[in-house]
């Protein structure tokens, strides 16, 4: 695509409420939410929020400062129509998972091929009274059937230019932000923290943070060819590399 394509999503970090008094996320549960803007260009976070566990995924979306041109993809648990609209006022683009007791109503369709998954490819308004108010405007909703998880997926966009098909293929992109918390989970053991005040684990979070970063820039230096992902034995590397620069 010519066009920037962020993923943004969070991971909630579970932490004991006796330890972590400050971290309440229910009753009996303590945790910290980690949200995320990935710029798939490279994988790179742009932007990272540490909140406790009761924060909703929503609220990230005030602190984006939409790119004109840019496409944002995020998952259901985003959707807040105030919030997006925002984002087509600053000709923004989204792409988003529907949720399944939205009230919407067809204006047209246009054909698909259903060889490709597609399932249809509609413009829709809005017709509950508060939605509408907060997204006056016309949304487009693909609905794609996915045979390796066999679901059938719809999403919303404000985008009415790129193929149907393309539009999905934005969606299923969104899954790397999901490898990147993967990998510092897996690779950098953040589950595991030295101190219990909340200074500490947001310290603790950052620095995996910065070692993931410092990671994708020596594999971009040095020219591998392995994903990512994939480079199970880099971590170490970098934080010896980090270690003789200190």
């Amino acid at each position: 695509m010519d066009h920037s394509l962020y993923a943004l999503d969070s991971t909630t970090i579970d932490l004991c409420l006796a330890l972590f008094p400050w971290a309440k996320f229910r009753q009996h549960k303590g945790a910290v939410k980690v949200r995320t803007l990935l710029d798939l260009r490279g994988n790179i976070p742009t932007l990272i929020r540490i909140t406790d566990g009761k924060a909703h995924d929503v609220n990230i979306l005030d602190e984006i400062v939409p790119e004109a041109g840019a496409f944002y993809v995020m998952d259901r648990g985003h959707i807040d129509f105030e919030r997006l609209f925002a984002f087509t006022l600053s000709s923004a683009f989204f792409v988003v998972r529907s949720k399944q007791n939205m009230v919407l109503q067809r204006r047209s369709s246009s054909p698909v091929d259903r060889s490709t998954g597609l399932r249809s490819d509609h413009r829709v308004v809005l017709t509950a009274i508060q939605s509408a108010k907060a997204y006056p405007y016309e949304l487009r909703r693909v609905s794609y059937f996915d045979a390796e998880t066999n679901q059938r997926l719809r999403f919303l966009t404000n985008n009415f230019a790129l193929p149907a098909l393309t539009i999905a293929q934005i969606y299923k992109c969104r899954w790397q932000v999901e490898l990147f918390f993967k990998w510092i989970r897996r690779h950098l053991r953040i589950k595991a923290f030295y101190g219990t005040s909340e200074n500490a684990v947001k310290t603790q979070i950052w620095i995996a943070a910065s070692v993931y970063v410092l990671v994708a820039i020596i594999r971009k230096r040095l020219g591998l060819k392995a994903s990512l992902y994939q480079e199970a034995e880099t971590a170490p590397v970098v934080l010896g590399f980090c270690k003789k620069l200190l």
